[in-house]
């Protein structure tokens, strides 16, 4: 006689198959709400801040490596970058000895944009974990790290 295996509820105590993709959209549904309303007061979606994170990680590059760095397609990014080009956050820059490639540079206005969402999250993030103790807000980070980037080493 086959087991039965647990039906998803995606409700808490689900323990499906399915229970850690299905907590972890609501979780992200969540945090991605309450991070938007830090994001669009400053003109930008997910989509933007993204290519933000990546540029001050990073430092200048292609369009190319953009889509590669974002896990994004190349006519998002082309839209993507004129959005913050166009709002002035960043350069389009073509590349000398092969003007097809662009170098996208975050300017200093990209840069003061960038920190204030950061400033802006802060209070945010802290009403996200506000119901985990320290050491468990530090835990689930690491676990979600860990998850996201398997075989690579831990943020301290």
């Amino acid at each position: 006689m086959a087991s039965r295996l647990a039906r998803a509820t995606d409700r808490p105590g689900d323990g499906s198959p399915f229970a850690l993709g299905l907590l972890l959209r609501r979780a992200h549904d969540r945090a991605a709400a309450q991070l938007l309303g830090v994001l669009r007061p400053l003109g930008l979606e997910f989509r933007h801040f993204i290519v933000l994170v990546s540029l001050h990680t990073g430092g200048p590059m292609s369009q190319q490596a953009l889509v590669g760095a974002v896990g994004s397609d190349k006519a998002t990014m082309v839209r993507v970058v004129d959005d913050l080009e166009h709002a002035g956050l960043v350069t389009r820059t073509p590349r000398p000895g092969d003007r097809r490639v662009h170098t996208i540079t975050p300017t200093a206005a990209g840069t003061a944009v960038f920190d204030t969402a950061h400033q802006h999250a802060e209070p945010v993030a802290e009403h996200l974990l506000g119901h985990l103790g320290s050491g468990e807000a530090a835990l689930l980070l690491d676990l979600l790290t860990r998850l996201a980037f398997p075989g690579e080493a831990t943020i301290p």
